[in-house]
This record gives C-alpha cells, sequence and structure tokens, in this order.
C-alpha cells in the first residue's frame, strides 16, 4: 500500500490501482468505488466494464447493494442476482448484464464523506467467505487513503482561511494605526470609529478599512505574503 501511495499523483489514481489488485487476487470480475457527499453519490473509480452501469441504475432507482452498504455501514453479499427479490428491478438488470453475484463492502472513512466498494462476478456465489474477508480489508484501505485526503484538503483550506484572516487583520490594524495617528486617540477609541464608519458606509469592517488606507496611502494595501510552511 505504502508503494502505491508513493506512486500515485491522486487518490483516484490509488483507488484505480487498489480495485486491479482486488479484483486480482478475488473471484471478482470488476470493481466500482462509490462515494457519497453531501448526499450525492459516485463512481470515482471503476474496473471490470459494467461496474459504471451497475452504479448508474442503483443511483438512477435510489436503492440497491451499493447503496445499502453505503448508507447502513454493512457488507452486502449477493449470491445470485437471479434469485434476488430486493432492490427492485436492479437484480434482473444486472444478470442482464452477465452479473450473477455481487459483494458491496462499506468503505468506513470516519468523516463527512461515506462510500463503498462494488465487487460483481459473473459467476453465481463467487464470492467466498475468504474473498469477502480479504476485499474487506481492501475496503479498509481505500477508507484510510480517502480519510488522508480529506484531512490534506482540510488543511488546506484551513490554511486558506488563516491566510485570509491574518490579511484582514493586517488590514484593521493598519487602519486603527491611521486613525489614532490622525484623532491623536486611543487604539479603543481608533476602533470605534472605525466600525461606525463601517455602519454608515453598510461595509464589512475589513472593506471599511481598505478604503481608508487606499485613499490616505493613494494604492490599496499591499497584500500579505501567503503562509509557507517551515523548512
Amino acid at each position: 500500500m505504502i508503494d502505491w501511495l508513493l506512486e500515485s499523483d491522486t487518490l483516484r489514481d490509488f483507488l484505480q490501482l487498489l480495485v486491479a489488485d482486488a479484483v486480482g487476487a478475488s473471484a471478482a470480475d470488476g470493481c466500482g468505488v462509490t462515494v457519497q457527499r453531501r448526499g450525492r453519490p459516485l463512481t470515482v473509480v471503476s474496473t471490470g466494464g459494467v461496474a459504471d452501469k451497475l452504479d448508474e441504475k442503483q443511483y438512477g432507482q435510489d436503492d440497491g447493494p451499493c447503496l445499502q452498504a453505503l448508507r447502513k455501514g454493512e457488507v452486502v453479499h449477493v449470491p445470485d442476482m437471479l434469485e434476488e427479490s430486493r432492490w427492485a428491478a436492479y437484480p434482473r438488470f444486472a444478470a442482464s448484464l452477465g452479473v450473477r453475484s455481487a459483494l458491496s463492502v462499506p468503505i468506513a472513512v470516519r468523516s463527512h464523506t461515506a462510500g463503498a466498494l462494488n465487487f460483481y462476478a459473473a459467476d453465481p456465489d463467487a464470492f467466498a467467505e475468504e474473498d469477502r474477508h480479504a476485499l474487506a480489508l481492501s475496503a479498509a484501505q481505500a477508507g484510510g487513503a480517502i480519510a488522508l485526503a480529506q484531512r490534506l484538503a482540510d488543511a488546506e483550506e484551513f490554511t486558506r482561511d488563516l491566510q485570509s484572516a491574518l490579511a484582514s487583520r493586517r488590514v484593521i490594524d493598519q487602519a486603527i494605526g491611521i486613525v489614532m495617528q490622525q484623532r491623536q486617540c486611543t487604539e479603543e477609541e481608533a476602533f470605534g470609529l472605525l466600525r461606525r464608519l463601517s455602519q454608515q458606509t453598510n461595509l464589512k469592517l475589513h472593506d471599511a478599512c481598505t478604503r481608508l488606507l487606499t485613499d490616505t496611502a493613494g494604492r490599496p494595501p499591499t497584500p500579505q505574503p501567503p503562509l509557507r510552511p517551515r523548512p
């Protein structure tokens, strides 16, 4: 798994390697990785040719083994589609594409994203107990990679928010200094004047301070360089 992470440029690349390995080491003929964010499921990677069609059928009817695994956090095993009565028209549709058995394993990423690994096979009863255990490990690896990607994305978003907050604070502090100098007042009094200016002009405090600095200096304040990690 570490080698795959090092070889992969994106999360999608890693998941593609993961599902290809899982399919090659099991009786599965194909696999799709479903991720749901903000209530909408989508297939992020797939292999085997029919995975996308099977997933889209489930998304369209808002029901199926993949969505059940994703929503309830449980493994869903379908030994034979021709003997399956759950999920409306889905089992017959899968059988019409040459899929007789399936296994959907939830991806537990412990975050605001839910997911599932969906394995398909042309033969009935293709997923023995040892296969189900091995494919559950693949789902755990996928969950770890997705969780890591989310933490990195959240950290990047936090950094952007922090940079924005620091830039805003810098502009406000500069404006306070100008008002203190012009009015010969305290920092608290200068801040109060700026707040009243914000209310009178119907501008956010940061925007009112930016206008003041621009009027005073004849140009907008210089943006602060972005934060960079220490070497």
